[in-house]
């Protein structure tokens, strides 16, 4: 296969002198030395928990060294983020969408601003083209097989021509075709200067590696050269026996203070001091600003959203039950004709806020977890949190406003509503969508936090309860215990609930049994839509601050 990208950078020289890393009480690295020359392919081995994977996110830059420190091409200031890939085991790029379509919005976020649209499509195709995917650019990511998808991820970091490469067991999972295959790719790249770097448990990858590093149990290392060099050092043929011999004998420490005694160049690297002008020497990247990304990725979300026949189902099917069964419970005229001790009106109202508040936090709670690892990755290329959040909120705000208007056009219709004017149904739907914001919000915050998809739709049910113990509805406000008021002070559904009684005026002139929600019901409705917007505001800040602490460099 002819190569079709040209890498005018050489690759990289890193070196490692005395890093360690902690995390808590834990040591998980300790006093690591070794170097990597340009255009290396190199594996770090090592059993599970010895440290393979938080060596390479050190080297990588991803986490800060406890001690020591890291340096490419001598420089501790380190790389502009286009000359570092990094692949993590989990898929970096969306399922949904076609394999050149999710390739060229990866490129319009990563590749200057001032790409033209001709060679954005030109650099995507090479990439396709020296990864021999151009074959399947139209196919959906999900349906590409597990070697492809690996290669995909692969092309997402190849886009900005990196300078050195990390992956994180990118052979985990495959078939030894298929990871022979997925090899075959990295050793093109070093064959170009890249510099490769990756983490594997398989013995078999690191006879296709220039030199490989064993990690004993606990972050030590045992040791540092060529695969050949390893036999040797260690006197097996195989180096799958190299795994028994660091579990069962002697002791970590040991390994590492007998290769210490090694007379070789690995055994410690001397690194030379930052360069004042380290930071001047970094290629400059002109990326899209916050904006510019907002509008990329909003455009990504509405086409990721639409293609996902799941999704779509979700969005439509879920606002339809709900006015469905709304049209059934509650009979017609129920706010004409109210018997003295009804409360129709009063449970119409809380039912109608309580689904904006259900539309919005169903259509957050799985908007970022499922794609976190996707998110994260773009993060460290300089993908910003708020552009990120906007860009969901954007896709979502219409839907939501469609949805709300669609479910008061309905009841009215029906006559679940009463005749009001065009102005206090608009007051009704604005009041709806700030509620729905304000729930999207939480979701988003929600869905930041948790560990993954089985965790948010666990937090469904235990989010919404309070919404319709504490709303004043099921008990008004004043009667609730003093606990239970203040509680109620935070629940968006109670200052939509009393917004929408206001906004129909439904303390005025009804039955006495309404006497209870005099106070829910008297004074503007305004009132409840601005707590709304400053609750959604707090809500989508502290979205922020999560998304930011669990996606920034450690």
């Amino acid at each position: 296969m002819q190569t079709t990208i040209d890498l005018t950078d050489r690759g990289v020289r890193l070196e490692a002198s005395a890093v360690s890393q902690r995390a808590g009480e834990h040591q998980l690295l300790h006093g690591i030395s070794l170097a990597i020359e340009p255009g290396e392919l190199v594996a770090v081995v090592g059993g599970s928990g010895a440290g393979k994977t938080t060596l390479l996110e050190t080297m990588a830059g991803l986490r800060r060294p406890s001690a020591g420190q890291v340096t490419y091409d001598g420089r501790a200031a380190g790389l502009a983020p286009g000359d570092i890939g990094f692949v993590p085991q989990d898929d970096i790029i969306h399922r949904g969408l076609p394999l050149r379509r999710t390739l060229r919005y990866a490129a319009r976020l990563r590749l200057p601003a001032t790409t033209p649209p001709a060679e954005l499509d030109r650099i995507v195709d090479e990439t396709l083209a020296d990864l021999e995917l151009s074959s399947r650019r139209d196919v959906v990511v999900g349906a590409l097989s597990g070697g492809q998808r690996k290669r995909a991820s692969i092309a997402v970091e190849l886009l900005t021509r990196p300078r050195i490469f990390f992956l994180d067991e990118p052979t985990s999972g495959l078939d030894p075709a298929t990871s022979a295959e997925v090899l075959s790719v990295l050793r093109r790249l070093t064959d170009r200067g890249v510099t490769v770097v990756l983490t594997t448990h398989d013995p078999a990858d690191v006879d296709a590696c220039d030199r490989v590093v064993f990690l004993a149990p606990g972050g030590h290392l045992a040791f540092a050269g060529s695969p050949a060099d390893a036999r040797r050092y260690f006197e097996v043929t195989d180096l799958a026996q190299v795994y028994r011999q660091l579990a069962r004998e002697s002791t970590p420490e040991c390994w590492a203070e007998r290769f210490e005694t090694l007379e070789t160049g690995d055994a410690a690297v001397a690194v030379p001091a930052p360069s004042a002008t380290a930071d001047a020497a970094l290629r400059p990247e002109h990326r899209l600003g916050v904006l510019g990304q907002a509008a990329v990725l909003t455009r990504r979300n509405a086409d990721v959203l639409l293609r996902s026949r799941l999704t779509v189902a979700v969005l439509i099917g879920s606002p339809v039950l709900v006015i469905s069964m709304m049209a059934v419970l509650f009979r017609p005229g129920g706010f004409e004709r109210s018997s003295p001790g009804s409360l129709g009106p009063v449970q119409t109202i809380f039912w109608v806020a309580f689904a904006g508040f259900f539309f919005g936090l169903t259509y957050g709670l799985l908007q970022i977890v499922g794609e976190l690892s996707v998110f994260r990755r773009e993060r460290l290329a300089g993908l910003s949190v708020v552009a990120y959040l906007t860009s969901k909120i954007a896709v979502l705000l219409p839907i939501l406003a469609a949805v709300n208007a669609a479910m008061l056009v309905v009841l009215r219709g029906l006559d679940r509503l009463p005749a009001a004017s065009l102005r206090t149904y608009a007051l009704l739907l604005v009041t709806l969508l700030v509620e729905s914001l304000c729930a999207l919000s939480l979701g988003l915050l929600t869905s930041a936090a948790v560990a993954d998809a089985a965790q948010a739709t666990l937090a469904l049910p235990m989010l919404c309860f309070p919404q319709v113990l504490f709303a004043g509805a099921v008990v008004p406000v004043a009667e609730m215990a003093a606990p239970g008021r203040v509680i109620s002070t935070g629940m968006a559904n109670r200052w939509a609930f009393e917004a929408l009684g206001r906004g129909l005026d439904v303390g005025v002139g009804h039955p006495p049994a309404l006497t209870s929600y005099a106070d829910a019901f008297t004074g503007s409705a305004l009132t409840g839509c601005l707590v709304l917007a400053l609750m959604g505001a707090a809500f989508t800040l502290a979205a922020v601050r999560v998304l930011d602490i669990r996606t920034r460099r450690r």
